[in-house]
């Protein structure tokens, strides 16, 4: 019973588009309705308010990273046991997919790219970094957080497996890497198109 409050408790806290809070909160045009329509910290920059931007990203992340925290931090008071791994991993997949399907905004979400860094963060702080690395190498050579974000999930697993082996976290990674692959899929084709947006360009109005 506990496993399934945590996970129902994590998919809500992941429900919160901070894209769309802070945007409302800024007086912003709602993300969903300018540039790529994700509500994500990309897209939010897109409006050109930087604050915005910073502020979705640090909210997007946070969220993953508490999730993961609070069940790892209080897992003895939990009573989890020798499941904790199991549940950890369970609530860091709910945390990752309310993002991306939220209950709270019509389960129109974003691509999970900060909440996911959050969780990495919570799981090991070493595994993060790397995958964050990864990012900003790639964003800053080609200047398409796109592009950033699928080579980053891509070597995240292989960072977790490189840390700690085969380990029951390392199936939580693997789903959110492949969600977040599956999330990119109109931009894998913008990008063979040479149609995708770089990092910092200015919103157009959805049709």
């Amino acid at each position: 019973m506990i496993t399934l409050l945590l996970i129902i408790g994590a998919y809500l806290l992941g429900s919160i588009s901070f894209a769309v809070v802070v945007s409302k909160f800024y007086g912003l045009d709602d993300p969903r309705t300018y540039g790529s329509g994700n509500p994500g910290a990309t897209n939010v920059l897109r409006s050109g308010n930087k604050g915005a931007a910073i502020w979705t990203l640090i909210g997007d992340a946070f969220k993953g990273w508490l999730a993961v925290f609070l069940v790892d931090h209080f897992q003895q008071q939990l009573g989890l046991g020798s499941q904790a791994d199991q549940v950890i991993a369970l609530v860091a997949v709910a945390v990752f997919v309310g993002h991306l399907w939220p209950v709270f905004f019509k389960f129109v979400g974003g691509k999970g790219v900060a909440t996911a860094l959050g969780v990495l963060l919570a799981l090991n702080v070493w595994l993060g970094l790397a995958t964050l690395a990864t990012w900003l190498v790639v964003a800053y050579a080609f200047r398409y957080s796109s592009l950033a974000a699928l080579i980053a999930s891509v070597f995240a697993p292989f960072y977790y497996g490189l840390l700690f082996g085969a380990e029951p976290q390392l199936a939580a990674v693997l789903a959110m890497s492949g969600l977040l692959v599956w999330r990119h899929a109109k931009n894998i084709a913008n990008l063979i198109a040479g149609k995708e947006s770089r990092i910092g360009s200015k919103a157009k109005k959805k049709a």
